[in-house]
């Protein structure tokens, strides 16, 4: 430790340095105990827990959808998965390099953004994280509320005959238990994070045994993988969408590294926990690519089935397993499906933007009232209109804050590994005195990079929601919005470190 209480990278952190940081920080306006350093002692977490956790994380359903939705559009099998893998296999790049800094000081993601961003400007990527949190915080209480509601339409089919509420788009029952499946989650999580590690331990081999049961049914139904997976794609020569399959794939893989590009910035969150940088980064390398592609395997395999047995794909599992005649069976999934759904959502969606809404005002908002945030505004998003069709899902929803998010990534990776060399200053991140302040606490530079990166892909998304026309390059832009807005930003900023430079030196 330094003079002034900076803690370099000469060193591991020692509980006593941890707690010299947290003495001189608690009385600042900007620490809490949510948001402090975790000292050494209390991180648990090694390389198996962290393939556990991707293996919980990524064996889910929205990875099943996201797959099997690559089918509805035209993708056969092998182009799906490929196209899967290969986004999981870029963003796990930003996922390892930004889960640095929180395996090196113990450090939340809202925090960690204070280096590149000052300290007050770190609100505006946590936000911008925390939003996007919300609204797949939202997805996933609808995928559970719809479990739930399948579930009990089994023994009352007259709620299915129910007119739905134009102004919402589902009826009362279904609204119940969209309701019912937002109230457990936020239970749960309000007793404390070891409740959400119970869950994934259990959902892990849970869900990945459902989806292997569900390809032995299709397998069974369709008889064998030669009718599953011999759907012809429809971008061959001879389908209906020929000469348009790489107009289709980059948006579609854009998709995918969006998909997890939310965990790519606030991985910190959980790395923080981890004792050594080669078990988050072995365990996020084996966890992360390999879960992925096989669930997405089972997306895909069964999906392609549903269009031999039921000559339409079923790309919604809870819809699949609702088509069961077996009540039992139908239960005993559904039933699965709603505790799988359950972990992934607390693990994901609602401790990033729980610390992100504590960060706003670290001594006004706890944790447990970022909970009740987040949890709010994912109802107001109706959330059950998002994946109303696979279209929207992939193209309006996930390419859209992928967008953003690459942007503020290639901001914290540039400042992080480039600019500070891995160095970060433990106590000023948390004071208004030191060299994270910068200009009334704002970092001009960073927030400019950043909004340079998103500039470029805004027609293109208001091109897309349907809100105006614009000229055929920006929506062919729009396909590659995360490398668009990444590169921009870690680029600007890069620039402005050299500039910067440049002048100190002279």
């Amino acid at each position: 430790m330094s003079h002034n209480g900076a803690v370099g990278t000469e060193h591991d952190l020692t509980d006593q340095e941890v707690d010299h940081v947290n003495a001189i920080s608690s009385k600042s306006g900007y620490w809490s105990v949510d948001l402090a350093p975790v000292p050494p002692s209390k991180r648990k977490w090694g390389m198996r827990d962290m393939i556990a956790l991707w293996v919980a994380l990524s064996a889910c359903i929205p990875t099943y959808m996201l797959a099997s939705s690559l089918i509805g559009e035209g993708m056969n099998w092998l182009q799906a998965v490929l196209t899967i893998f290969l986004g999981n296999l870029i963003v796990l790049i930003p996922m390892v390099l930004n889960a640095h800094a929180g395996t090196k000081y113990g450090i939340p993601f809202p925090v960690l953004c204070r280096a590149s961003f000052g300290i007050r400007g770190a609100n505006v990527p946590a936000m911008l994280r925390a939003l996007v949190a919300c609204g797949w915080f939202g997805i996933q209480c609808s995928i559970g509320g719809s479990a739930i509601y399948k579930v009990i339409a089994i023994y009352l089919p007259y709620w299915e005959t129910l007119p739905n509420h134009s102004w919402l788009g589902i009826n009362t029952p279904q609204l119940v238990c969209f309701t019912a499946f937002w109230l457990v989650n936020l239970a749960i999580i309000w007793r404390g994070i070891e409740w959400i590690r119970l869950l994934l331990n259990i959902k892990a081999p849970l869900l990945i045994g459902l989806g292997l049961a569900l390809l032995y049914w299709a397998y069974r139904e369709a008889n064998g993988f030669g009718p599953m997976l011999s759907q012809p794609s429809k971008f061959s020569s001879e389908g209906e969408k020929a000469g348009q399959f790489w107009s289709f794939f980059f948006p579609a893989l854009t998709a995918n590294v969006g998909f997890w590009a939310t965990l790519s910035l606030n991985i910190p969150d959980f790395t923080r926990y981890v004792r050594t940088q080669r078990d988050q980064v072995l365990g996020q390398a084996l966890g992360l690519p390999l879960t992925m592609g096989l669930y997405s395997f089972i997306g895909v395999a069964v999906t392609s089935a549903t269009v031999v047995i039921y000559g339409v794909p079923v790309w919604d599992p809870v819809d699949l397993l609702a088509k069961f005649s077996n009540p039992w069976w139908q239960i005993l999934g559904l039933v699965g499906l709603v505790i799988a759904t359950l972990a992934t959502n607390l693990a994901a969606n609602v401790i990033g933007p729980a610390n992100d809404f504590a960060n706003l005002s670290p001594r006004n908002i706890s944790f447990r009232m970022g909970v009740v945030i987040t949890g709010s505004i994912g109802i107001l998003i109706q959330p059950w209109r998002l994946v109303e069709d696979p279209t929207g899902y992939i193209f309006t929803w996930l390419v859209a804050y992928s967008s953003l998010l690459g942007a503020v990534g290639g901001v914290m990776i540039c400042d992080y590994f480039l600019n500070r060399r891995m160095r970060l200053e433990l106590d000023a991140l948390y004071r208004p005195d030191g060299p994270y302040w910068y200009s009334g606490g704002f970092h001009i530079a960073g927030l400019v990079a950043l909004l340079l990166g998103v500039l470029p892909c805004v027609p293109g998304f208001l091109s897309a929601i349907g809100a105006v026309k614009v000229a055929p390059i920006w929506n062919d832009l729009y396909h590659y919005t995360w490398f668009i807005s990444f590169g921009i930003s870690f680029s600007v900023y890069l620039l402005s470190i050299l500039v910067n430079r440049r002048i100190s030196s002279t």
